[in-house]
């Protein structure tokens, strides 16, 4: 049995008697009824996702994915290819967003060279897990082969189940890559079977003539491709990204253990739903950090029934929105613990 099989055949369901557990203590707090909103919700989904009201979020892990794609050749974004290499190197000298926003939070940053076309030397603190040099030109054929798809899904959840052994009790995914909100917005058109225009965003900061042209660049990938929308591994080989591959094995690999994952913007997004889309009940085990301003998020985050709790209209990806969203999500479970009820606090209760 493969690793992406065992995986998924570990999947469950959240645990109802722990969000039982969670709601009746929450009403049970020296506040009126629901009135922590969605830091209620989100307390209670953690209870069902860890089957516990006091899981150990004290290590957190947020698992960074860089790869390069091929449509690049296009002409769909403002920048070159050569940013990748370049951002991964500003990754692990500490100097990205998600770096400072990671300190802050203290969380550790995993950064993974999924496909970048590029070579690193053995790069301190770099995870090597080179499926290729950049996916295949989307417009022209597959991203890849089926058993690269493969391959970047079990790389995926090699390094979550990696970094579940070592104690991490909640993980954020994150991003980097020229060119992977194309191929994001192809997976989720083909998904979702919404409308190209309407999941299709500026990216790195396109003008309206490049916006327009990108559309017609991801319109005619999928009518190459053909990805099959019920099936994860078709749709991520066709039109996906390595990166795209590798977080949606952190995916599968977080809800095998129950242990919460939780998405980013809209490239994690993107992976969110080849991870649903191979095992429906993962997204049970998923947490939406924020809704991003790129046009595809908000219906990736329909699609698959999950509130944010951020709307900040960021747009950078690399796992900033996962980092902001742990310490809501931290906050969430120690209000759920550690706030006194009507009871032992001796205040009286609504009438």
């Amino acid at each position: 049995m493969n690793t992406l099989t065992s995986t998924i055949k570990l999947i469950g369901v959240p645990d109802c008697a722990a969000m039982e557990q969670a709601q009746q203590r929450l009403d049970s707090l020296t506040k009126p009824q629901g009135s922590l909103g969605k830091l209620e919700e989100t307390a209670r989904r953690i209870a069902g996702i860890t089957g516990t009201l006091s899981p150990c979020l004290a290590k957190k892990v947020i698992i960074t994915a860089a790869a390069d794609h091929g449509v690049t050749a296009e002409n769909i974004s403002a920048f070159p290819g050569a940013v990748t290499p370049q951002m991964v190197y500003n990754f692990l000298n500490g100097g990205a967003g998600i770096n400072v926003l990671a300190r802050q939070t203290g969380a550790e940053v995993v950064v993974v060279d999924a496909g970048v076309a590029a070579d690193f030397n053995g790069a301190p603190g770099l995870v090597n897990r080179k499926i290729g040099y950049g996916t295949k030109n989307i417009a022209r054929g597959p991203a890849m082969t089926a058993e690269e798809a493969i391959r970047s899904l079990e790389a995926g959840i090699g390094i979550a189940l990696e970094q579940i052994e070592k104690g991490a009790g909640i993980l954020g995914t994150g991003e980097m890559g020229i060119g992977n909100t194309t191929a994001s917005s192809a997976i989720v058109a083909a998904i979702t079977g919404a409308d190209v225009a309407a999941v299709t965003g500026r990216g790195t900061g396109i003008d309206d003539g490049m916006l327009a042209h990108k559309i017609e660049v991801i319109a005619k990938a999928l009518a190459v491709n053909a990805p099959k929308p019920d099936d994860g591994i078709d749709t991520l080989r066709k039109v996906g990204g390595f990166e795209i591959g590798m977080l949606a094995g952190v995916f599968l690999a977080g809800a095998s253990r129950r242990v919460p994952v939780v998405i980013d913007g809209f490239i994690s997004g993107a992976a969110a739903l080849i991870a649903n889309t191979i095992e429906p009940k993962s997204k049970e085990f998923m947490v939406a950090s924020h809704c991003s301003v790129e046009r595809g998020h908000r219906v990736t985050l329909d699609f698959l029934a999950l509130k944010p709790l951020l709307e900040l209209d960021l747009r950078l990806g690399e796992g900033t929105g996962a980092a902001l969203a742990f310490w809501l999500i931290e906050s969430s479970m120690k209000l759920l613990n550690e706030m006194a009820t009507f009871k032992n606090a001796g205040v009286s209760e609504k009438s």
